[in-house]
């Protein structure tokens, strides 16, 4: 029992692996042309497989292909072959004239393999190409009819049909062309020479070789071929002429050129290279008289000629290629020699000084020349002569012998040499000239002040500058050469209050740049006035200075400050007004000052909060606030106003006060009565302000004076222990309860406070301190004028100042 379900499991695996070897065994065939479009169906393997439709999904169709990609994919729904990639065949099958791709089709439940072939066909999408565009080919002009010369073959990536059939030649009256076919059945074609070449023709030939294949359409590609022609030696020389005549004066000079004869060889290299040689026909007087060059063809003379012992000279000139097998021209030459005045005059050098310096003294000689003429009589007579132009003249020191001397001071600056052309003239008949050129350099010397463009500079410099700032480059200009020219530049120094101007400005010494060494402050500083220096380094050095002007630009840095009214511990200033205060009544004055420049320091009052809008108004100019009516009984006892003091900067900043008022219904003085003398608005009329600026300075200095000595003894005593800080009062002198309040500054030099006195007060202006030092001013407000009451105490004015930058 147990033998027949084992024979059962034998049974069955051996029906399952006949299954599998008919199926791997079994080939399907299909054939494509190349480049089908992505998404062409190639055939339905369902149907060509008998495989059920139905069964497709659930038996996991899928297509293994034995190649680098995935070309082809089986759709899954309809049981389709369809092309997932552009088949290239040439690029699949390089070398092959057969082209399968090979694939398994993979069914499982059962597992079943089907094997396919895809035949891949091809089609004619590759023109024919050379491997080389340009053929060259070296001919000789002399090879014979007929002969065949070797091209290179065109290649065409298709096969069969696709691949090349033919060439073509383009028109030519001396090549054509003939087809060759090798074992593997290529095409390929000899270049044939079918008329003779001639060089001096035609050098170069261009011949355009075509490949064609046999597809439909038919598809090419061409070469270029250039065929140089090689000379031979088939050519003559020949002159311009057959014969020359030429007219020679008597007594020409040994070696003077006679003629220049000029043969040509219409071949090339060797074959056209030419030597010159008297024939036998010359007489030996003709061949001594007269010098051949062979290499030139000049006929120069030899020796002296005469007109009186030969007039005639006839000779004939062979001219000879140097080829292989050499060829040869010949022409005749006559030569008739004429009396005349055939001698030029001459100039000679004989002494001559060059360089000179450009300081030379007038009349000084700078040259002597002589001259001569080997004719006679009036021939031989001689005028020498310069250009009028010339700062230089000529005069005789002797038989034939001329001095060059300057004759007007000279300047390099403006011509660094000069030609001097020395002409000579003889009296024949046409007269004979000559002229010798000689140029005399100038050298330079140190006559030239280095020059600045202006003669006054201003730069504006804007306050709050970086240290080392460019403010300008002053670059000054000196026409002389080498050290001469080279400048140097610095600051002539001067001093500033103790300080030097090399302390305050920087000039770079080779190119003129000036830095500024600090920052600038307006408040402190407004202007500088200076002297740059720009030398030479000649010997001795010569130097030239201009005046710069350093103005310095106010920015609008310091916040306006509020000097009334006075606030004392709070931030508050409180104030007690009656109620029955009439319309336009002073309530208060704010008064602030900013020490920017004038533009920047005007200064405008605004309200920044006002509790009820009908009942106060505020002068934008002088800053006092006055009712603008009288109190009513739904007027609140308490109103707020805050006041804004803003600059006239560009980009303003602006201090605020606040002042709380409270009405009182027993008489009160207003502000005005308390005033001896009213608030006007010129109160910082120019004059006070002058004024107060003289005393402020005179109290400085003495300060200043005084700080200096106390410093020093106490350095010698107790250096650590520092001055105490000056206090300053301003007083009120009224009788009232005192309160304190105290202004602290930090303004780095001095500062002028003053206040409208009132009706029975007079005003002390504080002393000015040193830099850094912090300013205090104390002050006694004056009394409320209130009766003796719970609330109608000694009010304390409590004003404080905030400062913030808005833009206009």
């Amino acid at each position: 029992m147990d033998a027949q379900p084992t024979m059962m499991k034998f049974v069955a695996t051996l029906l399952l692996l006949s299954a599998l070897v008919y199926t791997a065994y079994s080939v399907t065939h299909y054939s494509i042309p190349e480049e089908m479009e992505v998404g062409s169906v190639v055939a339905n393997l369902a149907a060509d497989l008998g495989i059920d439709m139905q069964t497709l999904g659930r038996r996991k169709i899928r297509l293994d292909i034995l190649a680098n990609k995935k070309y082809l994919d089986v759709n899954k729904g309809t049981g389709e072959l369809v092309i997932l990639e552009r088949i290239d065949r040439e690029y699949l099958c390089t070398s092959k004239t057969v082209c399968y791709l090979k694939m398994e089709v993979i069914l499982e439940n059962p597992v079943r393999i089907f094997n396919i072939e895809l035949e891949i066909m091809d089609i004619n999408d590759n023109a024919p190409y050379f491997r080389r565009d340009t053929i060259n080919l070296d001919v000789s002009e002399s090879t014979a009819v007929g002969e065949r010369f070797s091209l290179s073959n065109a290649v065409d990536p298709d096969i069969g049909s696709n691949s090349i059939k033919s060439y073509h030649l383009s028109e030519s009256a001396n090549f054509d062309i003939e087809i060759q076919t090798g074992r593997d059945g290529s095409k390929f074609a000899d270049l044939i020479l079918k008329k003779a070449l001639d060089r001096e023709e035609q050098t170069i030939h261009n011949l355009i070789l075509t490949a064609v294949d046999g597809g439909v359409p038919a598809r090419s590609g061409t070469a270029s071929i250039i065929v140089r022609v090689l000379d031979t030696n088939d050519n003559a020389p020949q002159f311009d002429k057959d014969s020359y005549t030429i007219n020679l004066s008597e007594n020409a000079p040994i070696g003077s050129l006679v003629v220049k004869l000029n043969a040509t060889d219409r071949d090339e290299g060797s074959n056209s290279d030419i030597s010159y040689s008297f024939s036998l026909y010359t007489s030996e007087k003709t061949q001594t008289a007269f010098e051949l060059k062979p290499d030139s063809g000049e006929i120069r003379v030899k020796e002296m000629i005469n007109y009186e012992d030969f007039r005639i000279y006839d000779m004939e000139i062979i001219a000879t290629d140097k080829g292989a097998n050499s060829l040869s021209g010949k022409c005749k030459v006559k030569i008739l020699i004429t009396d005349m005045n055939d001698n030029y005059p001459e100039i000679s050098i004989k002494s001559f000084s060059s360089p000179v310096k450009e300081d030379i003294a007038v009349n000084t000689v700078i040259a002597v020349v002589s001259v001569s003429d080997k004719d006679s009589g009036e021939n031989g007579q001689v005028d020498i002569h310069i250009s009028d132009d010339l700062p230089f003249a000529l005069k005789e020191s002797s038989d034939n012998y001329y001095e060059l001397f300057v004759s007007e001071p000279l300047d390099r600056e403006k011509v660094p040499e000069y030609d001097i052309t020395i002409t000579v003239t003889d009296r024949g008949n046409p007269p004979l000239s000559d002229n010798e050129t000689i140029t005399l350099e100038l050298l330079d010397v140190n006559d030239n002040v280095p020059q600045f463009p202006q003669t006054f500079y201003t730069i504006p410099v804007m306050e709050n500058n970086a240290p080392g700032a460019l403010l300008s480059s002053l670059t000054a200009i000196d026409p002389d050469l080498h050290e001469n020219q080279y400048l140097v530049y610095f600051i002539i120094e001067k001093e500033i209050v103790n300080t030097s101007m090399s302390m305050l400005f920087s000039i770079n010494p080779e190119n003129g740049n000036l830095y500024a060494l600090k920052t600038f402050d307006y408040e402190i500083e407004k202007e500088f006035l200076f002297h740059i220096e720009a030398r030479d380094s000649g010997v001795p050095p010569l130097s030239s200075n201009v005046t710069v002007h350093i103005i310095i630009m106010d920015q609008n840095d310091n916040t306006p400050l509020i000097v009334s009214p006075w606030r004392a511990h709070g931030s508050v200033v409180e104030e007690k007004i009656p109620r029955s205060t009439d319309k336009g009544t002073l309530i208060a004055k704010v008064i602030a000052i900013d020490s920017d420049s004038v533009h920047n320091s005007r200064i405008t009052y605004q309200f920044l909060h006002n509790t009820d809008a009908t009942l106060f108004s505020l002068d934008q100019y002088n800053g006092e606030i006055r009712t603008m009516r009288m109190f009513s009984y739904r007027d609140s006892r308490h109103q707020q106003l805050v006041v804004i003091a803003k600059d006239n900067g560009e980009h303003a900043l602006s201090a605020t006060v606040t002042i709380k008022l409270s009405t009182v219904e027993t008489a009160l003085k207003t502000y005005a009565d308390m005033t001896e003398v009213p608030l006007g608005y010129d109160i910082f009329s120019d004059l006070n302000l002058y004024l107060v600026i003289g005393l402020g300075s005179v109290s400085f200095l003495l300060l200043i004076t005084i700080l200096v000595t106390i410093v020093l003894k106490c350095q010698k005593t107790k250096p650590s222990k520092a001055a105490p800080p000056s206090r300053n009062s301003v007083i009120s002198e009224r009788n009232s309860t005192i309160a304190d309040s105290t202004l602290v500054s930090n303004d780095a030099y001095w500062y002028s406070l003053f206040l409208a006195e009132t009706r029975k007060g007079k005003l002390v202006v504080r002393q000015p301190v040193p830099k850094g030092s912090r300013y205090i001013v104390s002050s006694i407000p004056r009394s409320t004028g209130l009766s003796e009451t719970s609330d109608s105490a000694a009010s304390t004015l409590q004003a404080s100042t905030t400062t913030s930058s808005s833009s206009t």
